[in-house]
């Protein structure tokens, strides 16, 4: 390995990490909530590292830019209330649905004219309600686990204010690392069953296809994905200097989100943070080989997620909540700075009501009527300012 090429490979797995600890405790808290099983949530991450892997691997070396996928989080956290009233297989065929929706769009050119027609405030504040609970259930691990709750935040702190450190050890990493050394000390690990396997077998899902599934996850997570993740990721890798194929990767986001929901993942997107690590590291034109390292990774963490699984379901909740919490506080931050901001601030203000409300009207849930609240608020009142 070159000295030169070194810097771009440490970017890689500087990514890598930071979407294998917060991310993957967001998936950990949904399932627990949902009350998923364990071979289900291994089955999940491995859709989400090991098939977004391999596309992440594929783009980076075609187009020789830093060009990764993952899952959508905030599509992810939309589980939360889904699966109190809908079956897994109906989730599975809202997933079919959203993914040949996505890839239409990239098919037929569309993504960027979507992008400019829906109020991104509106959008945005419905991603503040979403994530909402993680920050609060990051405030109540503290009534919890004290001892956990304060060395996971001192240490994400602590490396927050150290730039050239955390260049290094990103501040999630650093939390879960000191969450898990204070896990030990204190013998705070739950029972659970002996390891199965390391290798993973991933589970198989057939959709079942219901209307209410289909309107109340298809149109938020085809947003959440196109217009704010995609958008997320397209702009950072712009703003870096690449010119991402903006549509052929819309299509992937599409058909990988088929295979992903074969294996009970949800929805594929192309990654924000992730790009703005691999896309900040170096020279331009060799960026890429971050991409590949972070693809190859990804497929690898995949192929062992059963072990990861078991792994992570033996900590603590109030240490899964605290990474989580964490992990979101920066798209929280954003979100409320994105939808309260500037323009359609009304709209954005409805949506954020109506989604921390939980309102469910005809087995729909809160992120659906948000959408269509808000937006129509900012049709009504705010279209000319």
């Amino acid at each position: 390995m070159s000295k030169n090429n070194s810097i771009y490979i440490l970017g890689g797995v500087t990514a890598f990490l930071f979407s294998c600890t917060g991310p993957v405790a967001i998936i950990i808290s949904v399932a627990l909530s949902g009350g998923l099983s364990d071979q289900h949530v291994a089955s999940w991450l491995f859709g989400g590292f090991a098939i977004t892997g391999v596309y992440t691997l594929y783009y980076s070396f075609r187009y020789r830019q830093p060009l990764s996928f993952a899952w959508t989080i905030p599509g992810t956290v939309l589980l939360i209330s889904a699966l109190n009233h809908l079956s897994f297989e109906e989730v599975v065929g809202a997933y079919f649905a959203t993914a040949g929706l996505i890839f239409l769009i990239g098919y037929t050119c569309w993504v960027q004219w979507i992008m400019d027609s829906i109020p991104k405030p509106v959008v945005m504040a419905m991603v503040a309600g979403v994530f909402l609970d993680f920050g609060l259930n990051l405030v109540d691990a503290f009534n919890d686990s004290l001892p956990i709750a304060i060395s996971m935040v001192a240490a994400f702190l602590m490396l927050s204010v150290m730039p050239n450190l955390q260049r290094l050890v990103p501040p999630i990493l650093g939390a879960l690392v000191v969450g898990i050394l204070v896990v030990i000390v204190t013998d705070s690990f739950k029972e659970s069953d002996p390891l199965g396997a390391w290798l993973m077998s991933p589970l198989f899902f057939m959709p079942a296809f219901s209307l209410k599934a289909m309107i109340e996850l298809v149109i938020p997570l085809t947003i959440t994905v196109v217009v704010v993740q995609n958008g997320q990721g397209f702009a950072v890798i712009k703003n870096a200097g690449h010119a991402p194929p903006i549509n052929s990767m819309t299509k992937a986001c599409g058909t990988g989100s088929v295979l992903l929901a074969l294996v009970g993942s949800v929805t594929m997107c192309v990654t924000g943070p992730a790009n703005a690590i691999l896309a900040s590291v170096g020279k331009r034109e060799h960026q890429y080989i971050g991409g590949v390292t972070y693809g190859v990774l990804a497929v690898a963490f995949g192929i062992f997620s059963s072990s990861m699984t078991w792994f992570a379901l033996k900590l603590p909740a109030s240490y899964i909540a605290v990474l989580g919490g964490l992990a979101v506080l920066k798209v929280l931050q954003g979100a409320f700075v994105s939808a309260f901001g500037g323009k359609y601030s009304m709209g954005a203000l409805v949506t954020f009501l109506v989604t921390v409300s939980g309102i469910s009207m005809f087995n729909i849930s809160a992120p659906f009527w948000a959408l269509v609240m808000g937006a129509s608020v900012s049709w009504l009142l705010e279209r000319s300012e």
